[in-house]
């Protein structure tokens, strides 16, 4: 079977530069809410975890999953956010562990894992968004 599908290559430093750029503004706007800008690096680290590791989940996707699945349309988009969904519960869990070892931050409910693959799904879709917003190829396209 010959895939239709190119693989997403991307030089680290852009990718580095990208998905920090992201941590650091994000962890200012969250340090806010959390206590201050002592919070901020705490904050930009915890952010690195949807930024930079959402990037490896959409990667593991785009160049390992996608190629191995049918074409149809219904078939990727499921996968997809099948795939979102328990990255971003991976990536939640890693965020927790983190903020529990560096202390500060507390899990009030383990419970609510699932949360974390929904947020995840949510911040895909506006990256997705903006994608598509700059004419670039994105999951509403079909080409991304």
């Amino acid at each position: 079977m010959t895939s239709q599908w190119q693989p997403f290559r991307e030089p680290l430093p852009v990718t580095l530069l990208r998905t920090g750029t992201i941590a650091i503004v994000v962890g200012a706007v969250l340090a806010q809410f959390w206590g201050g800008l002592a919070r901020w690096p705490m904050a930009t680290l915890l952010v690195l975890w949807p930024s930079l590791g959402g990037h490896w989940v959409e990667l593991w996707f785009l160049n390992w999953l996608r190629p191995r699945l049918s074409a149809a349309r219904r078939v990727q988009v499921a996968a997809r956010v099948g795939v979102w969904f328990v990255g971003g519960i991976g990536l939640a869990i890693g965020m927790g562990l983190t903020a529990m070892a560096i202390g500060g931050f507390r899990l009030a409910r383990w419970a609510a894992w699932w949360l974390g693959g929904l947020a995840f799904i949510g911040i895909e879709l506006v990256a997705h968004l903006i994608l598509q917003l700059r004419g670039r190829p994105s999951f509403y396209d079909g080409r991304g």
